[in-house]
């Protein structure tokens, strides 16, 4: 319930926001990397996930917001003059909340480039307490298969990925004779997300003889996975 209540405020702030100033554009992922490498220790990282998602993998020095008592709590303490970095899976809950410090006079707010998802997949260190996962060996094994295999990488915290979970489910439950789903949660799976370069949630790779033959981040239709497998049958 808490959670829900700052997602409301912090909405209904962005709302207010966008009505009275241009949304800022993100920056390049190179540049924001230069400006939080300057920052060092004086770079205020903010979380905007659930306390859950934070306690299983965050990024180091990172502080968590899930609830409005934290955030008046977190926000009371950091200098508006000094910059804050903040993420989340993508960049929905963060950019809520960057748009909020912004309205709360916090000069330099940064979002991480295609938050969290990317900032794994490149390679970037979390502190996690969940493990690595499948290694690239044990996934290979995976996708061994006389059919086409479809790899749905997401995660069970991403609203995208549980748009699309049904529609990857539906296609190869209609298709199993010519097709096999696999299934990998991201966050579960850190080394092998990087290894797939993965950059975003959720991501479909469709392998056809262990190799990729399509790959897509974002959402996608039925219409669209269909054809894909249908031109590589």
């Amino acid at each position: 319930m808490k959670q829900l209540t700052v997602m409301l405020i912090l909405t209904l702030a962005v709302k207010v926001v966008m009505s009275q100033e241009t949304p800022k554009q993100q920056l390049p992922f190179k540049v924001f990397e230069e400006k939080l490498k300057a920052a060092g220790a004086h770079a205020q990282i903010l979380d905007a996930r659930s306390e859950e998602e934070y306690q299983q993998n965050h990024i180091k020095c990172a502080q968590s917001v899930p609830d409005e008592k934290e955030f008046q709590r977190i926000t009371a303490h950091l200098s508006k003059n000094k910059p804050v970095f903040v993420y989340s899976i993508g960049n929905g809950r963060s950019g809520i909340l960057a748009n909020h410090l912004t309205k709360l006079g916090f000069k330099n707010v940064y979002e991480f480039p295609g938050g969290l998802s990317k900032w794994i997949g490149l390679g970037h260190p979390v502190e996690s307490t969940v493990g690595e996962g499948l290694t690239l060996s044990e996934f290979n094994h995976q996708i061994i298969s006389d059919k086409l295999v479809l790899v749905d990488v997401s995660s069970r915290y991403c609203g995208g990925c549980k748009k699309l979970k049904p529609v990857v489910e539906e296609v190869a439950n209609t298709h199993q004779e010519r097709l096999k789903l696999v299934n990998i949660e991201a966050y579960d799976n850190k080394q092998l997300t990087q290894q797939l370069a993965v950059e975003g949630l959720p991501t479909l790779i469709l392998y056809k003889g262990q190799n990729v033959v399509w790959k897509k981040r974002g959402i996608s239709s039925k219409e669209e996975i269909l054809a894909q497998v249908s031109k590589y049958q």
